[in-house]
């Protein structure tokens, strides 16, 4: 996974975004909703890959929207290039809620693209259009970039403070693990499912923010490189050791008793965090059925879903770690957690699954 910090925008500058994508309505449309932010600014628009390439050469954006499906280069073959040309430009990649469109996106998280966002097929009016999408790419593009403050100058040096660790887990014998994660998570989590062994004694219950048929797709790629038996959850699905069951999307995944088993129950319940699956939702059911005897992974992500829900586990016990901010796309949700001093280890990708077996 290509480690993906922040670009740092000079104190006084606009971030300068381009946006690529064949129809002329939603460039317009895109534009119009970026410009109305005080400090982005658009620096050029594309039709094509091919010209997208070039507007890069010339304009050395911060920022590329870059459309999946276009002529003479799509979105996916115009992300290869600006991997392999290695330009600097954070891509968020836009596409339709299709099948096609949830393939192609995953196809471009996993070559590189560091967000995505959705295109509705029927939003109403162009207002409705407008806060749509103004309501899930601003904050994306925000989330990516990092403005520098004019009163740190030439080599002004920032002293960082290590976290506060969480006060050590009560013993026991651990029968779950849990994971949350967001932004860059379809990535994060091709990388570190393949390293959980056959033998992994626990059930894996994972809420990864994205749409519904997205989380279906994602769960059939996971599987093809799994050990272990890997599904979007259903109503009643049995939690045991040797399975993953990722949240749908647009529904909250809890567990609960039945009889002598364990099961998934979803819900359409009130979004958290703005986020429904949540894993705030998935963190206290855990709490409600197995108590502390709970292993509770933050992985990459905005926002701070999960940081309620660790709180409750780490009260009872339960054993926390945290993505660490220089393998994550974002250290939103993990940088919460941490930051609340409510985390036992901080890991990156590469080592996160040993020390979460350890806990096993």
């Amino acid at each position: 996974m290509r480690a993906a910090r922040s670009i740092i925008i000079p104190a006084g500058r606009k971030a300068r975004i381009l946006v690529v994508d064949d129809s002329v309505v939603i460039r317009r449309l895109v534009t119009t909703v970026l410009e109305q932010v005080p400090d982005f600014e658009v620096v050029g628009t594309a039709a094509n890959g091919k010209l997208a390439l070039g507007r890069i050469d010339q304009l050395d954006p911060d920022v590329v929207t870059l459309d999946v499906e276009m002529p003479e280069m799509n979105g996916i073959e115009t992300l290869k290039a600006i991997r392999a040309r290695q330009y600097r430009a954070r891509v968020i990649m836009f596409s339709t809620l299709t099948e096609r469109g949830g393939a192609a996106t995953l196809e471009a998280l996993s070559l590189g693209a560091d967000d995505y966002a959705t295109k509705a097929s029927n939003v109403g009016s162009l207002d409705r259009s407008m806060l749509t999408l103004r309501d899930e790419l601003v904050p994306k593009i925000r989330h990516l970039l990092c403005w520098a403050s004019a009163a740190k100058g030439p080599g002004t040096t920032v002293v960082t403070r290590p976290p506060v660790m969480a006060r050590a887990p009560r013993p026991m014998a651990r029968r779950a693990l849990v994971i949350g994660v967001s932004t860059g998570g379809p990535a994060a989590l091709a990388e570190i499912i393949p390293r959980f062994p056959a033998s992994f004694p626990a059930p894996i219950l994972i809420v990864q923010h994205m749409p519904a048929m997205f989380t279906r797709l994602l769960a059939e790629r996971l599987q093809l490189r799994s050990k272990l038996a890997v599904k979007e959850a259903q109503e009643g699905d049995l939690v045991a050791p040797g399975r993953i069951l990722i949240a749908p999307g647009n529904q909250h995944l809890r567990v609960k008793k039945s009889g002598d088993r364990i099961v998934a129950v979803l819900d359409q319940g009130p979004a958290e965090n703005s986020c429904r699956p949540a894993a705030d939702v998935l963190f206290r059911s855990a709490a409600d059925t197995w108590g502390g005897a709970v292993v509770a992974a933050v992985l990459t992500g905005m926002g701070q879903d999960g940081l309620q829900g660790a709180r409750i586990l780490t009260e009872l016990g339960a054993y926390l770690l945290a993505q660490d901010e220089a393998s994550s796309v974002v250290w939103g949700m993990p940088g919460a957690v941490v930051g609340a001093g409510l985390v036992h280890t901080v890991a990156s990708l590469d080592t996160i699954v040993g020390e979460i077996c350890k806990q096993f």
